[in-house]
């Protein structure tokens, strides 16, 4: 690895989409500066392993499957590990207890475990993702608008990134959450209830998003756009920041690197993921189209955002206990 490497963090190429905002040199550079200093594969006296989580349509998936992480850390005695999650909390909570190191989730998760006190740090942000989440209702439903779900029953991942898109959606309408019945579960369980109308709506992300309008002809009553920024953070463990920070820079550059080569090859990706998520190329593909790509530092817009959400789930007593989003920011150059 060398400092060429670290282009990838620092710019957003040509023909972004336009909810990608272009990174400045200062705030790229406190990312990327210190990556080629930092990563001598002499740190590293013994082999050891780093455990990452990720979730299905992540951009972790692509890294794992492009098999590119595992060689960037052999020189430097690291082995690598995945776990996969159904949703952000389940993957934090294994944080939380030490299970791994590493993982990627949308906005909520980490406000709900930072309550928590789980030893966690923001270490990057992907650009924001609108329409990669949604509320849907089945093909046919008589409700047109969000107005009219209340009193209905909603299926979601509690703490899950959608958490906030319903709560912001609810509001727009002029509603509380108390105003509808929450269902909360997995996906999967939130699929199959929602085929069989044991929900009247879904708040859920992509795939899964793509996947249920493209078996079902489910409708989407509303995404998140100009409701919530819904990015991905990446996100580790203090414990494996304090002893390897070159192995969260690595990563990181890892990722960003598969990630732009996922933009540009969405065809060859999505048929790349297809088989392992078990879903129809053609899901995949769409799920690709709708999510922000590359990595990059958390500015102090992506601190603001995200703290925003953290004092709205407190004011709603969602969580118990006021949080501060920079309190757990990595300053890579420390």
């Amino acid at each position: 690895m060398n400092l060429r490497d670290t282009q990838y963090l620092a710019v957003e190429p040509p023909g972004a989409l336009g909810r990608r905002r272009t990174l400045t040199a200062a705030a790229a550079a406190a990312l990327v500066m210190p990556l080629a200093a930092a990563f001598r594969p002499a740190r590293a006296a013994q082999a050891s392993t780093v455990h990452l989580g990720i979730q299905k349509g992540g951009s972790l998936i692509i890294l794992r499957d492009r098999h590119a992480l595992e060689p960037a850390l052999k020189p430097a005695g690291v082995e690598v590990a995945w776990t996969e999650f159904p949703g952000g909390p389940q993957l934090l909570e294994a944080l939380n207890v030490g299970a791994i190191d590493f993982g990627t989730t949308g906005e909520a998760p980490p406000i709900f475990a930072q309550a928590a006190g789980a030893p966690l740090l923001y270490v990057g942000a992907q650009p924001p993702a609108p329409k990669s989440e949604a509320i849907i209702v089945p093909k046919g439903s008589p409700i047109q608008s969000v107005a009219q779900l209340k009193g209905k029953r909603i299926a979601l991942n509690k703490g899950s990134n959608v958490h906030y898109l319903l709560v912001q959606a609810l509001a727009s309408a002029g509603l509380k959450p108390a105003d509808v019945q929450p269902t909360y579960l997995a996906p999967a369980d939130a699929r199959a209830a929602f085929e069989q109308g044991g929900v009247d709506a879904w708040v859920i992300w992509n795939p899964f998003l793509a996947a249920a309008r493209a078996a079902t002809g489910a409708r989407v009553l509303v995404d998140a756009t100009g409701l919530a920024p819904n990015r991905e953070f990446l996100l580790a463990s203090r414990k494996l920041v304090g002893a390897r920070p070159d192995v969260v820079r690595a990563i990181l550059v890892e990722l960003n690197k598969a990630d732009r080569w996922a933009e540009v090859n969405q065809a060859d990706a999505a048929g790349m993921l297809a088989p392992g998520m078990g879903l129809p190329v053609s899901v995949v593909e769409t799920s690709l189209s709708q999510k922000g790509y590359g990595v990059g530092p958390i500015t102090p817009e992506v601190v603001r955002d995200q703290q925003r959400i953290a004092d709205t789930f407190h004011q709603l007593g969602l969580i118990p206990t006021t949080v501060n989003v920079a309190s757990a920011v990595w300053s890579p150059s420390s």
